[in-house]
């Protein structure tokens, strides 16, 4: 399966976005990084510059049909940046839509928020998040990993790097779920 994995240019959590990666590709998916322009991505350790990957695909030329899921890394300027952007929104809305499974760590959140697609859902986040969710319609709860079968799709949520293998494992049973389901 093809997994999006969207980041802005700059911002990104390194680990969050790496650890996902290896896991996706360990279980033998295609991880694609998908960024809102082309060239390469700039991860962060914290506030600290961490290293740079090469974007795949950009937002606006490439769509939600192309994946079989989502993930959305954190740290705190990446769903900064993604939330102001409005392809990438809707690049985001599109995997509701489609009834795909989305996975977001951190403050990951941020951006489901302008999507829209957090109402009537339970998440965990980046607790400072906690208002904003609870704001836009969502129950919040301090979990290592929740996911939220909505019905029409499922959404796994994490709240920080600690809880990356717990993320990890919960997103990738999911995404082999709804992978199994498409191909039946």
């Amino acid at each position: 399966m093809r997994i999006a994995f969207l980041s802005a240019p700059e911002g990104v959590e390194q680990v969050e976005l790496t650890e996902p990666w290896r896991a996706a590709e360990g279980a033998g998916h295609q991880p694609v990084l998908v960024s809102t322009r082309s060239g390469e991505i700039q991860a962060f350790d914290h506030l600290d510059k961490a290293g740079t990957f090469p974007v795949d695909e950009v937002v606006g030329e490439t769509s939600a049909e192309a994946f079989g899921g989502l993930v959305l890394p954190g740290g705190v300027a990446n769903p900064d940046f993604l939330r102001t952007d409005g392809r990438a929104v809707a690049f985001v809305r599109d995997f509701f839509a489609r009834g795909l499974p989305v996975a977001a760590i951190c403050h990951a959140p941020w951006t489901l928020i302008e999507a829209d697609v957090v109402r009537d859902r339970v998440l965990t986040s980046w607790p400072s998040l906690r208002t904003d969710l609870r704001n836009a319609g969502a129950t919040w709860v301090d979990e290592r990993v929740r996911v939220c079968d909505h019905g029409e799709s499922v959404l796994v949520t994490s709240r920080r790097p600690d809880d990356l293998e717990a993320f990890c494992a919960a997103f990738l049973a999911e995404f082999a779920e709804a992978g199994a389901s498409a191909t039946a």
